[in-house]
């Protein structure tokens, strides 16, 4: 069996408004996974575009995401952090694999039927696509963990069929081009963290989402402290005191939320943090969550505006890493040529 180099790749796409939930449930694996493993981190800046973007607001996206990268302690130096448009490879490895991947299981994927909404003949291609495109980003890189939300894990498990279908349908041409028994590994979900999904602060039952109308639904990564503050002691609660045992969140989804945050901000379990705020009204929980969120995030929006406003830096890191995982996706995608018969041009 092949043995792959234990690789992480994971990307965020450049939207805007990055949040508390962007934090918690991907850049802060970023940050412990770059102690143990050799690390690609990426702005998803193709998958963007499956839906209208405004150029100007997408290219300050890009900078916004990969500041807030920097800012949250992932190093540029010692891993790679890219924009995924500077890879030609990822768009061309998806082709391939889009003629691997089958419209049955295309078809299952729940997360476009979330997103097109009532009219999918409106919808983009990519759209419908874009899980394919996801797997080359993976794959590109021969990764063999990828941090993901819940949401993403149907698209993970898509990436792992693929690959196993291309190992599978061109088994002999691997062996005989002397690249083992299997070309691609099947990459593994890290999913962890007591606050993996975090959900909005007005509506405890629904993601924190950068597209809620209400800007006191989620914290923003820029957000000051006084932002910040405002955002927590307005977080809709019950009134009911706080459990001192975990079984008693249940069906209280607003104090399980805001326990979570905690306790994902602070390194703790929930039943920790129950455990010294057990039986404590909102107003006091609050008041420490308070203290809490703006010692953890105070600093990073700091840094992510100190960053914003020098692009050249920025720019100057991407086109770095867009290099160096170049380096990487490259070989990837001429051993995939040659698996597949393809005549290419090679050294002289």
């Amino acid at each position: 069996m092949t043995d792959f180099p234990q690789r992480v790749f994971s990307g965020v796409q450049p939207t805007g408004n990055l949040h508390l939930g962007n934090y918690l449930g991907a850049i802060t694996k970023f940050v412990d996974l770059q102690k143990t493993h050799e690390c690609l981190f990426c702005v998803v800046d193709l998958h963007a575009i499956t839906v209208p973007q405004d150029p100007v607001a997408l290219k300050s996206s890009i900078r916004e995401v990969t500041a807030a990268f920097i800012a949250s302690g992932i190093d540029p130096v010692k891993h790679i952090v890219f924009n995924q448009s500077q890879v030609s490879v990822h768009a061309e490895l998806a082709w391939v694999l889009n003629c691997v991947a089958r419209i049955g299981w295309m078809n299952r994927m729940t997360q476009f039927k979330e997103k097109a909404g009532k009219d999918r003949e409106a919808a983009s291609i990519g759209l419908y696509a874009y899980p394919v495109l996801m797997a080359a980003d993976i794959l590109a890189y021969r990764a063999t963990h990828v941090p993901v939300g819940e949401d993403q894990k149907q698209h993970l498990e898509l990436a792992r069929d693929i690959a196993q279908k291309f190992n599978t349908d061109f088994a002999a041409s691997i062996a005989a081009n002397g690249l083992g028994e299997v070309f691609f590994p099947q990459p593994e979900p890290l999913i962890q963290g007591p606050a993996t999904r975090v959900m909005s602060l007005r509506d405890g039952s629904k993601k924190m989402s950068k597209s809620d109308p209400s800007d006191n639904s989620r914290i923003n990564l820029a957000d000051d402290a006084d932002a910040i503050a405002s955002k927590i002691r307005k977080a809709k609660t019950d009134p009911e005191p706080l459990p001192s045992e975990l079984a008693g969140l249940a069906g209280r989804p607003e104090a399980d939320n805001l326990v979570g945050i905690f306790a994902a901000l602070k390194g703790e379990t929930k039943q920790q943090v129950l455990a010294t705020y057990g039986n404590a009204n909102f107003s006091t929980f609050k008041g420490a969550l308070v203290d809490l969120a703006v010692a953890s995030l105070g600093p990073i929006g700091a840094e992510m505006q100190r960053l914003v406003a020098d692009p050249a830096h920025i720019d100057a890191i991407l086109c770095d890493g867009a290099e160096r995982a170049r380096a990487i996706a490259q070989p990837t995608l001429d051993h995939v040529k040659d698996i597949l018969g393809f005549v290419r041009q090679t050294s002289l």
